[in-house]
């Protein structure tokens, strides 16, 4: 061990001796020079055109001076300028940053999701320093290489996918509010983000153009899969005529569920706030919590009694006192309930509510049983359930769980029919990402919905009707079969299962979303998204090694890669990534921030009438 660390702080100290920050006390100077030596039409020596200097900054050398040299012939007509190759493979050209900081600043921000504020220190351990706002800059100027790049990328793209029988689009959006939405499309198949647009809502005649350039690109898809929105099932109907298209398990249950469950749910939610149980419980709860504390042991006493299911031998008379307290919990935990689904799969307030009860129930079956015969000990139980007095003599609450009851009963029997965000599930958010046998589930979901027309109250009930009617409408893009698909050679035949969820682009969003809030330390994503290029999430794609072999085309690394890109199409292109992002002015920001604005600008309106 001694030797394995002498190893380590010996290789810890060559690296530091060796960085550019210790190599090179001031930024040096390196000459830049083209490799023609000779001019191609009269072979004669090309003199010196000019000379300039710029400073670089590079993670190889950390900041230094370029000097360009450039070249010409000046005995023949050839007008050509000979400039530097090697340093346009190193720095873009009139840039100040080598493309090894520009895919260094893009993979941290938006794949190791660093806040701006690390990565300048990060550099400026390197000997490359750079403001917060160049950052942001060239996070962008990452994107837009990448961008071209996958663009140019895509016959090879096509190629690889039809190798495998084809791709899958899978389409999802995020966004928050009515603002900008981020539209995404995805192969499930390979695993690669195929395309990205911002849009101002996911209706028709908006997605359509998007579809269409994904068609352009990459041909016809074998399937396609989403949620059901109804610009989406347009879009895609116009964009690809008889494509199998199914909508996501997931999606269709909780829509289902929501119309189902959600009137009675906000009824109950909104009673259980009238009532202010959790706060009476709350208040309870820290009372009971500061006597506890002056009782050391009596925690451990208690749990090991409920435990063993034996009353303790000792310190009887705080039995009851930790009795009540733990019931509270309970209660309170009751809100907390879920398998992580959302609803109207976790329906917390419902268990609150029956927790409620139950809690009324055993308080009165317990508060007068004197465990030392001695009332005073039970004091701690009385005040809870004076406090649930008001709960439990309200007559609303009951009938609203019985009502809510026999609906969230039949929407469970569907999810256990369709296998997916299952009640007791360990999946949360990923169910249904296992592959199923569809014939089973489609019998399963036929028998339940006979089942549903079978009942006595079926012809009264319009929320039963209803949930028939979705059944029935979507029923088509519900169970995919497996698609016959012809192997590249022709020879043989291949069968491909679509997902049957959109899962991989939610979970997908998720990932973005949760780096967002890392990067910028802000829960809302608006203005994010309003500042972001489209083309953002293409980064995900790096860490595919599949698709980084096909983007790098021969290159051993992306900075060679992004080098092989024209630098007019890369300014062209950034300028028309810029312009399509919405800036508000500072100073319409700062007046809009007024408390008063609205006011204001009525006032004036009204000076002037």
């Amino acid at each position: 061990m001694k030797t394995l660390r002498l190893l380590q702080d010996y290789q810890r100290s060559l690296a530091r001796e060796s960085s550019p920050l210790c190599l090179f006390a001031h930024p040096p100077t390196l000459s830049f020079g083209p490799t023609q030596s000779h001019c191609p039409t009269c072979q004669a020596p090309l003199r010196v055109y000019k000379t300039q200097c710029r400073g670089i900054g590079s993670l190889s050398l950390g900041s230094f001076t370029a000097r360009q040299i450039f070249l010409h012939c000046g005995r023949c007509d050839n007008d050509t300028i000979y400039g530097p190759q090697a340093l346009d493979r190193l720095a873009p050209a009139g840039g100040v940053f080598g493309y090894d900081v520009l895919v260094f600043v893009g993979q941290a921000l938006f794949l190791r999701h660093r806040q701006a504020e690390e990565i300048v220190e990060e550099l400026h351990g390197r000997r490359v320093n750079l403001s917060l706002s160049e950052v942001g800059y060239l996070a962008r100027k990452c994107v837009v290489y990448l961008a071209l790049a996958h663009r140019e990328s895509a016959p090879a793209l096509q190629q690889a996918m039809r190798a495998q029988g084809g791709y899958i689009l899978h389409l999802d959006g995020t966004g928050q509010g009515g603002g900008l939405r981020l539209m995404s499309s995805l192969d499930s198949l390979s695993q690669i983000v195929l395309g990205n647009v911002k849009l101002p809502s996911e209706k028709t005649e908006q997605i359509v153009p998007f579809l269409q350039e994904i068609k352009r690109r990459y041909g016809v898809p074998l399937a396609a899969v989403h949620d059901m929105g109804a610009g989406i099932l347009a879009a895609i109907e116009q964009v690809f005529p008889g494509l199998p298209d199914f909508i996501c398990h997931f999606h269709f249950l909780r829509d289902l569920g929501k119309d189902l469950l959600e009137a009675d749910y906000d009824t109950i939610r909104q009673r259980l706030r009238q009532l202010g149980a959790t706060e009476r419980l709350l208040r309870q709860a820290r009372r009971l919590k500061s006597v506890i504390d002056s009782l050391p042991g009596g925690v451990e006493s208690f749990c090991g009694s409920v435990q063993a299911q034996t009353l303790p031998a000792e310190r009887l008379e705080s039995f009851p006192l930790l009795c009540a307290y733990a019931l509270i919990q309970w209660v309170l935990e009751g809100k907390a309930q879920g398998d992580g689904y959302g609803f109207p799969f976790d329906r917390p307030h419902v268990e609150f509510a029956r927790r409620l009860q139950v809690m009324d129930q055993k308080l009165e079956q317990i508060k007068d049983v004197h465990l030392r015969g001695q009332w005073a000990d039970n004091k701690p139980l009385f005040k809870p359930s004076c406090a649930m007095k008001a709960t439990a003599a309200d007559a609303g609450l009951p009938r609203m769980l019985e009502r809510v009851a026999p609906k969230m009963e039949v929407f469970d029997q569907l999810r256990q029919a369709m296998r997916i965000a299952q009640v007791d599930g360990a999946a949360g958010l990923n169910s249904g990402s296992d592959p199923v046998a569809m014939a089973p589930m489609q019998r399963a979901v036929e028998h339940f919905r006979q089942q549903l027309t079978s009942r006595s109250d079926y012809a009264s009930s319009p929320h039963w009707k209803a949930m028939v009617g979705q059944i029935d409408k979507y029923w088509d893009k519900l169970f995919a079969d497996p698609l016959p698909v012809s192997a590249p050679s022709g020879v043989r035949l291949i069968f491909i299962q679509p997902q049957r969820t959109n899962n991989i682009l939610e979970r997908f969003f998720r990932d973005w979303r949760h780096g967002a809030r890392r990067r910028t330390g802000q829960n809302s994503i608006s203005r994010f998204l309003q500042s972001m290029i489209a083309d953002t999430p293409l980064v995900r794609n790096l860490q595919n090694p599949r698709y980084l072999k096909i983007l790098l085309n021969g290159q051993t690394t992306l900075e060679e890669r992004f080098a092989q890109i024209d630098i007019e199409t890369v300014r062209q292109e950034f300028r028309a990534a810029q312009s399509s992002v919405e800036k508000v002015p500072s100073q319409i920001r700062r007046l809009i921030a007024l408390p008063d604005f609205p006011k204001t600008v009525c006032r004036l309106f009204q000076k002037a009438a």
